[in-house]
């Protein structure tokens, strides 16, 4: 761990976490509103502070939003079913001014279709068509 940086498993301000997935405080605050699983501890003053756990979610919900193209719906509809598709394989992620490569193997079939994310744009579809 470099000097300055935190414990992954410390809690993170919302200036910290909006730092490091690049978006604005207060789309961390509208999230709030939106997705009732992400609920960050509040203290004096309210003063937000976001668990490990409401930081991956955060991460989610910005990759979905973000990368993957859902629509706040479709992304509440995900979380309800927790049914949220895993970043792919070698997929680049942005968080913040950073980008990262995930390492996980790609499990594709022998006809070389991307299944996860065929399911993925079939959800998002879906959320359209109900829409």
């Amino acid at each position: 761990m470099a000097t300055g940086e935190k414990d992954p498993a410390a809690f993170r301000t919302i200036g910290e976490l909006s730092t490091e997935l690049g978006v604005a405080q207060h789309i961390l605050r509208y999230w709030e509103t939106k997705f009732p699983q992400l609920r960050p501890l509040q203290r004096a003053g309210n003063r937000r502070y976001y668990r490990p756990a409401d930081v991956e979610l955060a991460r989610t919900i910005h990759r979905l939003l973000n990368n993957e193209g859902y629509t706040v719906r479709g992304v509440q509809k995900l979380l309800r079913t927790k049914d949220v598709p895993p970043a792919a394989a070698g997929e680049i992620v942005a968080i913040g001014d950073a980008a990262i490569a995930l390492e996980q193997p790609v499990s594709r079939p022998s006809n070389g279709l991307d299944v996860e994310r065929l399911k993925a744009l079939r959800h998002q579809l879906a959320s359209l068509i109900e829409d």
